[in-house]
Formats: structure tokens, sequence, C-alpha cells
């Protein structure tokens, strides 16, 4: 198969991506279509950010996980389960993460498995076959903070990374997945490391922390941005990137839809995940936090990472540890 043809597949998953919609579940909002290779310049030096503290910390859970009958009166979860769906900000185009099934029509991945926790938590388990109480507002990269901070989702499930700061904007869960930042190249590639590219365009999602990391790792290569990580594997498919640097999650499913790419092994970050909140709904956090805990003891929580990730990424021997002590 010539790359052209990938091409045209890649664009036909993305308008399915649109278009379709399976029954009983709330539409999603269009993906973002500007795929248009955008060269970057390096931004005005960031004003000085107040310490705080560990970024991995977050707000330790209050008492016990309460039933969908128990929700306190005036919480953020009874706000929710009265409107009758979580909205959650997600992606549709990061394979294995957030990505539309192009047979079922359905958005599905990890990042989706833990929207549909929470979910699971306010509104209780959805009847064999039924819809969980979800509506997934496919976003981009760039929208995952302004989405939380303008109300327009309960919850970002993005492939987000922690770090100081966002926590001035936003709030963030514990800590769910913990990846690292690596590159895809051509499959003929004799490059070792992005340290190898300098010179060569290198896409990466706008608004991302893999941007600034690619930038720091090797300010020599010429920095290219899309909207979306399907945005960025078109640019490389086209040709107008040499190479995508993003976190392995992303990559590992951008790789097994191109197979003239491959994975570097060189890992030049750790990328903590953490769900996005509104910084205003603590209680909120506090409960995702019981969710998270439940679910990594359960076992729930490595089912999804087995069926999703363990294919590409290996076994895990356990979820990432919380830590708390926000307050």
């Amino acid at each position: 198969m010539k790359k052209t043809t990938l091409l045209a597949a890649t664009a036909a998953i993305a308008v399915l991506a649109v278009t379709a919609c399976s029954p009983g579940e709330y539409a999603a909002t269009e993906i973002p279509r500007n795929t248009a290779p955008v060269e970057t310049t390096d931004p005005p030096a960031p004003t000085q950010q107040p310490d705080c503290g560990n970024p991995l910390a977050s707000y330790a859970p209050e008492g016990a996980m309460p039933t969908p009958e128990e929700l306190p009166a005036g919480s953020t979860m009874a706000r929710i389960k009265q409107r009758g769906r979580l909205i959650a900000g997600v992606s549709a185009d990061s394979l294995h993460l957030g990505s539309r099934n192009p047979i079922s029509g359905r958005i599905e991945g990890f990042d989706i498995d833990m929207i549909y926790a929470v979910a699971d938590a306010i509104f209780g388990k959805p009847a064999p076959g039924q819809p969980h109480n979800v509506e997934l507002r496919v976003i981009s990269s760039p929208d995952r903070i302004p989405a939380l901070e303008k109300n327009q989702v309960d919850i970002v499930a993005r492939n987000m990374t922690i770090n100081c700061e966002r926590w001035q904007r936003i709030a963030f869960s514990a800590e769910y997945y913990r990846s690292g930042q690596k590159t895809l190249v051509p499959l003929d590639s004799t490059a070792k490391s992005v340290k190898d590219l300098s010179g060569k365009t290198v896409c990466a999602p706008a608004g991302s922390t893999s941007l600034e990391n690619l930038k720091k790792e090797n300010p020599a290569v010429k920095p290219v941005t899309a909207d979306t990580d399907t945005g960025c594997l078109v640019l490389f498919q086209q040709g107008k990137a040499y190479a995508i640097s993003g976190d392995d999650t992303v990559l590992a499913g951008d790789a097994a839809q191109d197979p003239y790419a491959k994975v570097l092994n060189d890992r030049f970050s750790d990328e903590p995940y953490g769900l996005g909140i509104n910084a205003q709904n603590k209680d909120f956090v506090r409960f995702v936090n019981q969710v998270l805990a439940q679910i990594k003891a359960d076992g729930t929580w490595m089912a999804s990472y087995n069926r999703w990730l363990a294919p590409d990424l290996g076994k895990l021997a356990a979820p990432p540890a919380p830590v708390y002590g926000r307050s």
C-alpha cells in the first residue's frame, strides 16, 4: 500500500469520525480539520508561576465512595446527575486512547474507559447493551483547558500531562497513567533519537507539552503543529513533516496505521496523565480520585490497560500510585 492510499484512508476515518454516531449515544462535536503545517516560533518568556508544590499531588478523597443515591445535595456530582449525563472532552483520533471505531461508530479506548468509570459512579452501571450516561465532546489539544474554564465540559480525558503551569488554570485528578515522549520517523530513517533530527520538520500537537519538550530537547529541529494527532499523521504522510514527536501512547497508534513509520526507542520525558476538571469543582476532583482508586484496586484499570495499550506498550506491574496532599 502506498502512502497516498494510506492518506486517503486516514482522511476517510476523519470524515467518519464527524459523521458516525451510534444509536443511544449523545452526538459529539466536530473534529477540527486544520491540518496545514504551522511553523512555530519561540513564545515570549512566561511570567513566573507560583510554586505549586508537587504537581502530581491532587485532592484526597473524603469518606467512603457514595452510591448514586447518596450524592451530596448541591455537589457537582449531583448537578451532573440531575442533568442526566456527564459531559467529557475527549479525542476521537488517538488510536487506543480515544478514537472512533469505523465499524460501530463509537469512540473507544483507554481514556474513554476512565470517563465511563466516572459516569457509572454517578449514574450506576448501565444494563448490558445500554449506553453510559455520557456525552463525548471531541476537542483538540489547544481546547482542553479553555473547554474546562468555560464549563463546556465537566471533565477532560485526552492524554493531558499534569504540570504546574496547568494547575494555575485547572485542577487535575491523581495520575491515572504514566506516558513518555518519543519520536516517530520514516521506516528507513537512521536516526536514533530526536537529537539526530536537526534541521528536520517535526510535528507536535499545538498547545501540548510535547511541543515544548521537543524544542528543549533539540532546538535545531523545525517544529510544525496541527490541532490533532491525526493532523500530525497527515502532515507526516504528505511529507510536510519528517517526523512526529509526542506521547508513546499516541505514537504507537500512529505506527499501527502506517507501515512506513516506526517509533524510536529514545524516551526523553515523563508525561503523567491526569483527568482535567474545572478548578472550582474540588468536590468533583475528590470524587474522581475515589473512582480512580476503586478501579485501580478492583482490576478494572488493569483490564482496560491490557485491552488497549499492553499489545503496543507491554505489560505493567501496577497502575501509578496516587499522590494527595493538595488543600
